[in-house]
């Protein structure tokens, strides 16, 4: 049997609460009653009903004072909300609109109306909440996607790794990728797309394509970056492109490579020192033909360790702090991690730079490397 739906009605009339509850029980609708504004906000907080039948002209707590407060309350703000009335003037009724109510109904009511009115508004919620519901399926599936192309330190036991992803929304636009280039080298790549919609979501897989492509042992790593960007600018759109950060190890000869397009400094912290940026020039990605990145290549031993991270870490919009103005102390956080066992490295320095409660305004990626 199907569940039936439930509707409040708020009166201060009884009379009316009486009436209309006897004309929706027939019909095999739940009613739930209040009198008032604050019970009216309770019951609708506990019991979440399908809809809402509420009387403007109460004591107290009017029916405007009344939307308000249920508008702005995230438990009950998407249950559609019917006034009735016996004003019928037309400012009244769009101040009603205005507030978020999606129809009236006047007094003194015929019954077949208000049954015809419930009817059409339970079919109009019920049609958003199923468009809702298969938008949400949709980007759940795009997140699962993405997520299942981010590699896992597990996957990669030689590449010596950790890492924080948290994307802003389902579809996020930081993405990295692990590469093993060869039994002595691994690609490690982090970027920033611009944008956080599923189109986004999708420059994800064409990224991680292009990566198996170009990084290997016949190009350079800046030849590589190179060839991605020729491509990327064929098949981007006008608005969207990347930063990113492309680090190439090589453990046999102990040179790590780092090339730069328009992304946050890389984090260096020698085995035993003191950590410091590396600082590199470089065009973003997919946005011009002729791009230039830089390039840096540094002897490294055993036990150092890099951290490149998203943008998300260091700037807020919010704040209006770009990531420039948001390194300054950024280094700070990263005291004693040498410490610290690398898989606790991410979630060490994350506590430490939202105060153990990150609230991000963007997408953020953290990746760890030892050396």
């Amino acid at each position: 049997m199907a569940d039936a739906y439930s509707i409040l009605v708020v009166d201060d009339n009884l009379l009316n609460l009486k009436l209309i509850k006897k004309v929706l029980t027939k019909e095999g609708y739940i009613t739930l009653l209040a009198d008032n504004g604050p019970d009216a906000r309770r019951i609708a907080a506990q019991e979440h009903p399908d809809l809402i039948l509420l009387d403007i002209e109460m004591p107290g707590e009017d029916g405007f004072e009344v939307i308000k407060k249920l508008k702005n309350d995230a438990a009950t703000a998407t249950i559609p909300v019917l006034f009735l009335t016996g004003v019928s003037e037309v400012d009244v009724k769009l101040k009603g609109f205005e507030l978020g109510a999606v129809d009236y109904i006047l007094k003194p009511f015929h019954s077949q109306e208000v049954l015809a009115r419930v009817r059409i508004h339970l079919k109009l919620s019920i049609a958003t909440n199923s468009l809702v519901q298969d938008q949400a399926r949709k980007l759940r599936q795009v997140s699962r996607a993405q997520n299942a192309m981010l590699p896992i330190p597990e996957d990669f036991p030689d590449a010596g790794f950790s890492v924080f992803y948290r994307p802003l929304e389902e579809a996020g636009g930081d993405f990295y990728d692990i590469l093993n280039i060869s039994n002595q080298i691994t690609g490690y790549f982090l970027a920033d797309s611009s944008g956080h919609d599923i189109e986004t979501s999708y420059i994800t897989a064409s990224v991680k394509a292009l990566l198996a492509q170009n990084c290997t042992p016949v190009y350079s790593p800046r030849e590589s970056m190179k060839m991605i960007n020729d491509v990327l600018v064929e098949i981007l759109p006008p608005e969207k492109y990347l930063t990113a950060c492309y680090m190439h190890l090589n453990r046999g000869t102990r040179i790590m490579t780092l090339v730069n397009a328009g992304h946050p400094p890389v984090v260096y912290m020698p085995k035993g020192k003191t950590p410091f940026f590396i600082k590199i020039q470089g065009d973003i990605l997919g946005m011009f033909s002729d791009a230039a990145f830089g390039m840096k290549k540094i002897t490294v031993n055993e036990g150092d360790r890099f951290f490149v991270y998203s943008d998300g870490m260091v700037e807020s919009k919010e704040k209006k702090i770009s990531w420039m103005a948001g390194l300054q102390g950024f280094l700070s956080i990263f005291e004693g991690v040498d410490k610290i066992d690398l898989a606790d490295v991410p979630d060490t320095l994350i506590s430490r730079l939202f105060n153990g409660n990150p609230m991000p305004e963007d997408d953020i990626v953290l990746l760890c490397i030892e050396v």
